[in-house]
């Protein structure tokens, strides 16, 4: 019987040097699209996928992300007085109970490799996931529920799938994969940002993995790969090498990449027009927008 897939890692040590000088201040995971955190997002989908150890791979001036999962009780009485209820509810989901989460600090920036790394005491010989809070995906069915339900059938390792164009694949991890119309991808090996024209597939690796222990064991033995940093994508590269035992995912749903500013602001209307309070005046405005840019061309 393969083991439940219980642990998260959220690597949520950089410093966000693309939103400056918003995250000066205020850690990137933790600015909102509509009204809720990028943080919460990946939170939210974990729980949906069973998770119930939260692990936070941090760094200094992480402070108001960790302040953001204690409770209120001046805010909660407030609101209890003046018969809030709905907005109780809304701040009930962002509390975590007392040990459900876990902290570690990467005090040095040598790449997510690194990152997911420092959270080996706490993972043990478990499998575990690793959720990037920069890519949020909306889907009916959360991204990671539908890998843990793929991974009852598959074990081993598995990382999200999607597809890019030729020019995007220098950007991202991608995957060598057999031609097939499956959702679950055999992988054949995977190569960190490949020199364009070299890629093997147009199936790029994204924030989404669940892995076994076995990973954390590649990761303390690999040198440093692109960039000088201990890249993630080399570790599970040596555990297909070992066992064939990886797998590409196609999920379903829609990818936003939050760590750029164009797709924090393409996610941020997505979801502004998912809300139904919010939809018919946000339309609206994007309309009347759209009309006014094409009479001033």
């Amino acid at each position: 019987m393969r083991r439940k897939v219980t642990k998260a890692v959220f690597p949520v040590a950089g410093m966000g040097t693309r939103f400056l000088p918003a995250t000066k201040s205020v850690p990137k995971e933790i600015m909102t699209l509509v009204d809720r955190p990028l943080i919460q997002y990946a939170i939210d989908e974990a729980r949906a996928a069973g998770i119930t150890e939260f692990i936070f791979v941090t760094s200094r001036g992480k402070g108001a992300l960790e302040d953001y999962f204690d409770r209120a009780p001046e805010l909660e009485a407030s609101l209890k007085a003046k018969g809030k209820t709905a907005l109780l509810e809304v701040l009930e989901d962002t509390n975590m109970d007392s040990g459900a989460i876990a902290y570690v600090r990467q005090h040095q920036a040598l790449g997510l490799g690194h990152a997911v790394w420092c959270a080996r005491h706490l993972i043990g010989d478990e499998p575990f996931a690793v959720l990037l809070p920069d890519d949020v995906i909306a889907a009916d069915t959360p991204c990671l529920q539908q890998m843990v339900e793929a991974y009852e059938d598959t074990g081993g390792n598995m990382i999200a799938a999607m597809e890019v164009a030729p020019h995007m694949a220098s950007s991202y991890g991608i995957m060598d994969v057999p031609p097939t119309i499956g959702r679950s991808l055999q992988m054949r090996g995977m190569v960190e940002k490949p020199a364009p024209g070299t890629q093997p597939s147009n199936l790029a690796a994204i924030g989404r993995y669940i892995l076994s222990p076995d990973v954390m064991r590649h990761l303390g033995e690999i040198k440093p790969g692109a960039g000088g940093e201990i890249q993630l994508t080399d570790a599970i590269a040596r555990e297909i090498a070992e066992k064939q035992n990886v797998y590409g995912y196609r999920f379903d749903g829609q990818r936003y990449d939050c760590g750029s500013k164009a797709g924090f602001l393409q996610a941020t209307v997505a979801f502004g027009l998912a809300r139904s309070e919010l939809h018919d005046e946000l339309d609206d405005f994007l309309t009347d927008l759209m009309a006014q840019r094409q009479a001033a061309q």
